[in-house]
């Protein structure tokens, strides 16, 4: 899985590695149990401080995303707990894509074919 950066976002470089990891985990280009370069390398490989990195994966971590442990270094959890429901921040966060859709003269049809072919449907 290749990672991008996007330095002009607004969004925080970890956030975006954050992104990048779950969305490979969804699409399922990243697999359960596979292994994920190390904070060292990752941080080498992209040009960024080994701080960065370590922050997307305490997160994904704390998210159960990922596992964690000195000896096997990071993987994709092999099972992912569902919670069943949206967190209120990705609420908002649809929320406010929704909205700039809107403004934008999508209509809602062409939303929800966007959502269903991200969902997989």
């Amino acid at each position: 899985m290749i990672i991008r950066i996007n330095e002009l976002s607004d969004v925080p470089i970890y956030q975006q590695i954050r992104n990048q990891i779950v969305m490979g985990i969804s699409d399922g280009s990243l697999a359960p149990g596979e292994q994920l370069p190390t904070v060292r390398a990752l941080a080498l490989e992209m040009g960024i401080n080994t701080m960065t990195v370590s922050k997307a994966y305490q997160q994904l971590k704390m998210e159960g995303y990922i596992m964690t442990d000195r000896k096997n270094g990071a993987r994709v959890r092999m099972e992912i707990e569902k919670a069943g429901g949206i967190s209120e921040l990705n609420k908002t966060e649809l929320k406010r894509i929704v909205s700039e859709a809107r403004l934008s003269g999508v209509s809602r049809q062409e939303l929800l074919d966007l959502v269903g072919e991200y969902y997989g449907g």
